[in-house]
């Protein structure tokens, strides 16, 4: 992974992943993913996940493949990792959420958020924010009651 002094190239991607963050049916699927799904269980989740052709089936694939394929940049070295980690803390936001049932997910989903994991293992400060992502999220599960 590229650390350190990101590159011209580095923030013409960033660049291009915020704008097409902006575009309208992203700015819906991220509401919903990142505002409205707060799955207290597996179950829960794959209500959602596996009810095939709904918007907000759509929604949350279309949102987690997003960061995947984000994630993935950075793994390969496309993009520099410290870069992604100070400009895309969404990424580490949707982890956190779904941290807690992750496990039963990766029963029937192995892979799931496989890549953005993997950076999350690899990188001190993608850790640190995916850390602090998670006492957020537990602070809003616990004010819904």
């Amino acid at each position: 992974m590229q650390q350190g002094i990101a590159s011209h190239e580095d923030a013409q991607l960033i660049l291009k992943l915020y704008e097409l963050r902006t575009e309208a049916v992203m700015r819906e699927a991220r509401k919903f993913v990142v505002g409205e799904f707060w799955p207290r269980s597996a179950d829960e989740f794959f209500v959602i996940q596996n009810d095939f052709g709904s918007e907000k089936n759509a929604y949350l694939r279309q949102v987690v493949t997003y960061w995947e394929m984000a994630a993935s940049l950075v793994l390969h070295g496309a993009l520099s990792s410290d870069l992604f980690v100070d400009t895309c803390p969404e990424a580490f936001y949707i982890l956190a959420k779904l941290s807690h049932i992750l496990p039963e997910i990766h029963e029937k989903l192995p892979t799931y958020l496989m890549r953005t994991m993997q950076f999350v293992e690899n990188s001190q400060a993608a850790t640190a924010r995916f850390e602090n992502m998670k006492k957020g999220v537990a602070a809003r599960l616990a004010a819904q009651g």
